[in-house]
């Protein structure tokens, strides 16, 4: 009975001793984990916005001949590049060409009608009006005969610029319309675009003029600078996104239609408030928005797990929503190793 009283004796005064506020002994002080810790920020941050686009020539041409026919021959097909003047399909002249001579034949007689009636008008056979009358006749006949020739000279199709077609819409022997696309083509020489979809939230904050930058899995590792040139003014009836165009600069890259492109654009922050920021390093967990990071008590010289709430990436550092205060120091270095209330010392950065 009386070792049992001893125990108990001991007991209450390591107890007691523990509770008096006695510094603990240094070996305890050893086993706290070796951190590093940063303050947090609160600074204004640019707003970028991520989107994909598909690149495209920035003018598409659609070819058509001036009157209808029946396709003689098409000289390309889609994805050839072409040249300024190049031929590229013509129509079956047995029709045009008929249209000429009759049209021709049509002038000739009207000359000769006025021509005979002005030698009647001489002798006092035929009246002022009638040679008036034929005047006016052969006029509308050589009219007649110009449009003739203007449209035959479009029974074929020459290409208005360098460029790529981009696409055949028609084959030899398919009988066209007047206006009717055959080809259509992507004028290269005035540039290329990336075009691609914002939400309206994204969009009203997109500035013409505006920096973006482009990359594409097709050329690994090499970004391409660009500016917004074009914003609609109003949204796709069908998504409810607004298109937005950027001029891309090849810089000697190989471009051709359809390369999808990854696009990030600088948004206006005016007005923006200012966000609170931490490293990425800090998070040892993430799930969504949802984050678990430990702060620095500095008076318990201990790691407190705080959950917080994130938003978008800044380069190295995270936008935190919720959940932290700006003054406040988390830790980067050691943080995975951690749990709630252990023991750190923080380390001093070398260099």
């Amino acid at each position: 009975m009386r070792r049992i009283s001893c125990t108990l004796i001991a007991l209450a005064s390591a107890l007691i001793g523990a509770c008096s506020g006695h510094k603990p002994p240094a070996d305890a002080v050893s086993t706290a984990a070796p951190v590093r810790a940063v303050p947090v920020e609160s600074a204004a941050v640019a707003v970028q916005v991520r989107a994909v686009g598909v690149l495209a020539p920035r003018d598409e041409i659609r070819l058509a001949f001036k009157v209808g026919g029946v396709i003689n021959s098409i000289a390309v097909e889609a994805g050839d590049p072409v040249h300024r003047g190049q031929l590229l399909a013509v129509l079956k002249r047995g029709e045009v060409d008929a249209s000429v001579r009759q049209a021709t034949e049509g002038v000739e007689k009207s000359r000769r009608d006025l021509e005979r009636a002005s030698h009647l008008r001489a002798d006092e056979v035929a009246t002022e009006e009638q040679v008036q009358d034929l005047t006016t006749a052969y006029n509308v006949a050589r009219a007649n005969l110009d449009a003739v020739r203007f449209n035959a000279r479009f029974a074929r199709i020459e290409a208005p610029a360098d460029g790529v077609v981009l696409a055949r819409l028609a084959q030899p022997d398919e009988l066209v319309q007047g206006g009717q696309p055959v080809l259509v083509l992507g004028d290269t020489s005035t540039g290329w675009v990336v075009k691609t979809a914002l939400a309206d939230r994204d969009a009203v904050r997109v500035n013409l003029g505006g920096a973006a930058e482009v990359t594409f899995d097709a050329f690994p590792g090499q970004s391409f600078a660009g500016k917004v040139s074009r914003i609609a003014a109003a949204s796709d009836p069908m998504t409810g996104t607004f298109e937005v165009e950027i001029d891309v600069s090849a810089n000697g890259a190989r471009f051709v239609r359809g390369l999808v492109g990854k696009v990030t654009l600088d948004l206006d922050a005016a007005g923006a408030a200012a966000a609170t920021l931490i490293p990425v390093s800090a998070l040892v967990e993430a799930d969504g928005p949802a984050a678990i990071v430990y702060v620095l008590d500095a008076k318990a010289s201990a790691a407190r797990r705080k959950q917080v709430t994130v938003g978008a990436i800044v380069g190295d550092r995270v936008i935190v929503n919720a959940g932290l205060e700006p003054g406040e120091r988390v830790i980067t270095d050691g943080a995975a190793w951690l749990t709630d209330g252990r023991a750190v010392r923080v380390v001093a950065d070398r260099g």
